[in-house]
């Protein structure tokens, strides 16, 4: 385990976790995640933050489609453990049918809602047309406050237009994305000072 001196203290860098819900391969979500990731942690270190990043791409883990029950075979149970025990967590689903992807919410199913209590979450979503661009607010909002998770004020959602490739487009996706890593920078700062609040503080 990595320990950062902080003055005459012991300090663990915050971890970062990327969890996406895409099914494609190649992923236009998993590389959007995974650019969030990136960005977030480059700025935290520029804020002063130390940190580690782990992407969870749920489509790759084998048997989660058939998972009935915890314990999980052990890929599966680390990736839930990664979640559970994150310190921020990026979280992107392409949008099928007007909602998050079914693989996803399974996945998230089998999360102990105790380790999502006061964890800040970044909320991004991918989708073939403007249509789809309220599934933050109307679909993946809703999913993280159930768990008293604190998603951040901005979410960002990106059609082909605004995401491809890797890079996100000039101008208005750029600057929504550009928004989502400056907030996740402030909950990380917030988050150092103060650690995960527990089930008995939330209540």
């Amino acid at each position: 385990m990595t320990l950062l001196k902080a003055g005459s203290l012991s300090v663990e860098p915050l971890k970062i976790v990327g969890l996406s819900g895409g099914l494609s391969f190649p992923s236009r979500t998993l590389s959007l995640v995974d650019l969030a990731l990136g960005r977030i942690s480059a700025q935290a270190s520029v804020a002063g933050l130390a940190t580690t990043t782990q992407l969870v791409d749920i489509a790759g883990l084998d048997g989660i489609g058939a998972l009935r029950t915890r314990p999980a075979s052990e890929p599966i149970e680390a990736a839930l453990r990664a979640v559970e025990e994150a310190d921020f967590l990026v979280v992107g689903s392409p949008v099928y049918k007007g909602s998050y992807s079914g693989l996803f919410k399974h996945f998230v199913d089998f999360l102990d809602y105790r380790g999502l209590v006061g964890l800040p979450v970044a909320l991004l979503a991918t989708g073939g047309s403007e249509r789809h661009a309220l599934v933050i607010e109307h679909q993946l909002r809703p999913l993280f406050a159930f768990f008293q998770a604190q998603p951040l004020g901005t979410g960002a959602f990106f059609t082909e237009n605004d995401f491809a490739n890797g890079i996100v487009s000039p101008g208005a996706a750029q600057e929504r994305f550009a928004r989502v890593v400056e907030e996740a920078v402030h909950a990380l700062t917030a988050r150092r000072m103060k650690p995960h609040a527990t089930i008995e503080e939330a209540a």
